[in-house]
């Protein structure tokens, strides 16, 4: 296929998190093998399958299993179906067209400008107050 001349760059959680609830293979370093259902995944890659069955590094034995947990550092590799690829490029031309279009997080009203009470930072949440931190019956 065309998988080779992808011009994308591709990070290995976006196309993960676009492949939760799919089917996928983990192959860990050891050489056992997890067929199942991804259910979840964190920032350090580890996974949460459903649905899995476990193969023994030399493929004789064969366990079913609810759900298993793979801890991300002893990931050799994973296998995920070819239209998660197409997916997970889909988002993320999505997410780069909404960061130069001004869309997305980041667009607030930034720090220090007036906010609903008209004030900036003086007063409201955090901040020292009008009195550099003394309360008003604390003058000495």
């Amino acid at each position: 296929g065309d998988l080779g001349r992808r011009r994308c760059a591709m990070f290995p959680l976006s196309l993960l998190k676009v492949t939760e609830g799919q089917p996928m293979l983990v192959e860990t370093k050891n050489g056992e093998t997890f067929n199942g259902h991804l259910d979840q995944c964190d920032t350090w890659m580890n996974l949460h399958l459903k649905e899995v069955v476990c193969t023994s590094r030399n493929g004789d034995r064969f366990w079913h299993m609810p759900e298993a947990f793979v801890r991300g550092t002893t990931i050799k590799y994973v296998r995920v179906p070819d239209e998660m690829l197409a997916k997970a490029e889909e988002e993320m031309t999505r997410q780069e067209q909404e960061r130069s279009s001004g869309g997305g997080r980041g667009r607030g009203r930034g720090r220090g400008g007036p906010g609903r009470d008209g004030g900036g930072r003086s007063g409201g949440r955090g901040g020292r107050g009008q009195r550099g931190g003394r309360s008003q019956g604390a003058k000495q």
